[in-house]
């Protein structure tokens, strides 16, 4: 059987986790299916390409116990969406009563989680020869109530570098990827999943903290990959992407997505 060739990218899947730990559980308003629909149910399998690329991160922990993708500043509960999440995106509360996370137990949980996947990132690009990485996530088919584009209808795919819709950097900032390669691998899911609109650059998302942080310590190209959980799932409700109906859809999807990304770099790397 030939060798598989492995690409030389990271591939970051930081909010693919579903488990709670016990100390956390009695704490939380939330219902089990609750927690996964508020995460990225699926994304561990769609983005799963563990043994084609150089290296390879997830997290099983909840983004609703630690949001890897926030900064670490302004503290914990300052920011209602940060690390430490206080509300969902469509404005419920996380904790129960009197149950929210003091500064202690916050410290725990970023020392168990927070901190060392971020330093497992800087491990993996220091050992291997990164060329590119992708940070990669779901989305809700369209923007909840509290968010920038609520109730506005998303696209397929959306693409991040921190830049403009075009992928050129905003004045003033940094991209965290060309702008010719962001519309390079554009293109490529335009062809993979034509229509009007189905593809975006920097719209709704442009980049969460990981392509930001990660590109400024390395240097080495970022771009974030969101696709539409309309793709794989049948329902607006709690999600069971992973277990249920929509489990052989997240396979082909899967396909359809690393066809793109290997036809990206074969193309740029001239390979």
């Amino acid at each position: 059987m030939p060798v598989r060739k492995k690409y030389p990218f990271l591939i970051s899947v930081p909010h693919g986790g579903t488990e709670i730990p016990e100390t956390i559980r009695p704490r939380l308003l939330l219902s089990d299916a609750d927690l996964r629909y508020y995460c990225d149910p699926a994304t561990r399998t769609l983005f799963g390409y563990r043994d084609r690329v150089a290296a390879w991160i997830d997290t099983p922990v909840s983004r609703m116990v630690v949001d890897l993708n926030r900064p670490p500043l302004p503290l914990p509960l300052r920011d209602p969406d940060g690390i430490i999440k206080l509300r969902t995106i469509d404005g419920r509360d996380v904790w129960r009563p009197g149950q929210v996370p003091d500064m202690q137990m916050i410290h725990r949980l970023c020392v168990d989680h927070y901190f060392p996947f971020h330093q497992r990132i800087d491990e993996l690009i220091d050992r291997y020869r990164i060329s590119i990485a992708f940070d990669c996530h779901s989305m809700l088919p369209s923007g909840s109530e509290l968010q920038k584009d609520a109730g506005k209808k998303r696209p397929l795919i959306c693409l991040g570098n921190n830049g403009d819709r075009k992928g050129r950097a905003k004045k003033g900032g940094i991209a965290t990827c060309s702008e010719e390669w962001i519309t390079a691998l554009a293109d490529l899911f335009e062809d993979a999943f034509p229509g009007n609109d189905a593809v975006a650059i920097n719209n709704p998302f442009s980049g969460g903290f990981i392509v930001n942080a990660h590109f400024w310590r390395k240097g080495v190209p970022w771009i974030q990959i969101e696709v539409n959980r309309l793709l794989y799932e049948s329902s607006s409700g709690p999600a069971l992407a992973e277990t249920g109906t929509g489990g052989g859809q997240v396979s082909q999807l899967k396909e359809k997505i690393w066809n793109v990304l290997a036809s990206f770099w074969d193309q740029v790397s001239g390979t």
